[in-house]
């Protein structure tokens, strides 16, 4: 038995709720029993069974929310196959604790610490050469980037199930996000050099250009050391506003307000 195009269509919706219930003991545990119950339902008729199985994904859970949606769609195709009596109870839940771990870094390592900073500077050059606008424009790209890959990790965690590693690994984002990295990094430049040649807030920074790099420099060799990463961003951020206030002081400009 398959799940019904509707039904799964609901399942992909709920998962966009997924961290509405987050909890320190089971995490997003909450969340992925919501979003695949109607998946449940539809495979299990009876009472009992259905209980069973929707128990099973009230254990622990926690990846990043938009790569959960490949482990989502991979749990509804192992459910068939357990509601089919072709595979154990047990099979989805196996599904679910190898691959939360490696997507979770995945995820954060993509989204948050590329995608979504690369976007934050492109709204930011685009503020400064199109105004408000063009950080509507950022906001809106980077949700259709997203929701579009949510929603082709969910539909090949459903059609492939375990085969879906191989579809992760070819898009390859681990590469694309040092890419994303390295061209936000250059946007921030621009847009640091736009402040310049405007003379409005900022100009003071870009007249000492070496200084984002020395505490991006510093940032890196304290992680390079085992620093935690928020640590050594907030320090390489004190760091930089630190020296460009002092460079500022003796060659006699200043950061306006």
């Amino acid at each position: 038995m398959t799940v019904p195009r509707r039904t799964m269509a609901r399942v992909f919706w709920r998962c966009l709720f997924l961290q509405a219930a987050w909890n320190r003991r089971g995490m997003q545990n909450l969340g992925f029993a919501y979003a695949i119950e109607p998946a449940l339902r539809a495979l299990y008729a009876d009472p009992a069974r259905r209980e069973e199985a929707l128990a099973r994904h009230l254990r622990f859970f926690n990846c990043h929310p938009y790569m959960a949606a490949a482990i989502l769609g991979g749990a509804i195709h192992h459910e068939e196959q357990v509601a089919a009596g072709a595979e154990p109870g047990g099979a989805a839940l196996d599904y679910k604790a190898t691959l939360q771990g490696p997507l979770a870094a995945v995820g954060d390592g993509f989204f948050w610490t590329a995608l979504r900073p690369f976007f934050g500077a492109v709204a930011a050059v685009g503020a400064l050469v199109a105004g408000w606008p063009a950080i509507v424009a950022a906001l809106v790209v980077y949700n259709l980037v997203h929701a579009a890959l949510r929603l082709g990790l969910f539909r090949a965690g459903y059609a492939r199930g375990d085969g879906v590693v191989s579809v992760i690994a070819r898009l390859s984002l681990p590469r694309l996000a040092g890419w994303l990295r390295a061209t936000g990094a250059l946007l921030c430049g621009v847009a640091l050099g736009i402040l310049a040649l405007r003379g409005g807030p900022g100009a003071a920074l870009a007249g000492v250009p070496a200084i984002p790099l020395v505490a991006a420099a510093a940032g890196y060799l304290a992680l390079g050391r085992g620093v935690r990463l928020l640590p050594a961003a907030y320090g390489a951020a004190a760091a930089g506003v630190g020296m460009a206030a002092l460079a500022a002081r003796f060659t006699g400009g200043g950061i306006h307000p």
